[in-house]
């Protein structure tokens, strides 16, 4: 094996292979990259919005995080992270894959089951509601509410009802539950006094003509108590 780049500024990722490893990408994440592998960009692309508008928060907790290969792009702008799903496989997969030098918290814990023990500075939830039954919204909504401080704000990210007509038979499966954009800030309105929507094509966010967009964005701000 040839141990020795040609230009020296490359060297460095020999050095993070031998003493590190290769990443690994996580369960769904995989999935995405081998079946998929733009789709994967579009992912990441929404955590960095994500980081963005959590900027200068100190805490933070993620509904739904899946194999939380994103997470570590919100990381970068928040230093306190929790990560939540219900499926301990995923959990699991996070654990063995954790970078000492990105650390975070992750915990099986049902958003439905209750609000966390404690209270976060923010929370965000991507590619969560539209797999949750119309008739638990509120509980889940009230959970994550419950999980916040005084002034704390939430991210919804979703895909459009609009969109689903270009969903492959998998992702249908378990889309039960998406909204248009005035369905999703009405919902969203209900928890919290300010809602900021935003849109989304492919990896480029917007605010541009909701019908059009595949993807959704709601920043709720000023919790209603």
């Amino acid at each position: 094996m040839i141990e020795k780049t040609k230009e020296p500024q490359y060297q460095e990722g020999i050095k993070i292979r031998d003493e590190k490893g290769l990443t690994k990408l996580g369960i769904g994440s995989n999935n995405t990259w081998d079946a998929d592998p733009r789709r994967l960009v579009f992912k990441l692309a929404r955590y960095k919005f994500v980081s963005k508008i959590l900027n200068g928060k100190t805490s933070a907790v993620e509904i739904g995080c899946g194999d939380a290969f994103g997470t570590r792009i919100v990381l970068q702008e928040v230093p306190q992270i929790l990560a939540i799903d219900f499926d301990p496989i995923f959990i699991s997969d996070i654990e063995e894959r954790m970078d000492p030098e990105w650390r975070f918290e992750c915990r099986t814990h049902d958003i439905i089951s209750g609000p966390l023990d404690r209270k976060f500075d923010a929370a965000y939830s991507l590619d969560v509601l539209e797999h949750i039954p119309k008739e638990k919204e509120h509980t889940y909504f009230s959970n994550i509410k419950d999980s916040l401080n005084e002034h704390g704000i939430l991210v919804i990210g979703m895909p459009s009802l609009e969109s689903q007509i270009y969903a492959s038979e998998g992702s249908k499966i378990g889309h039960i539950n998406c909204k248009s954009a005035p369905e999703l800030k009405e919902m969203v309105m209900r928890y919290f006094h300010n809602v900021f929507l935003f849109s989304m094509n492919d990896e480029v966010v917007h605010t541009g003509y909701h019908k059009m967009a595949h993807y959704l964005f709601a920043v709720g701000v000023d919790i209603r108590r």
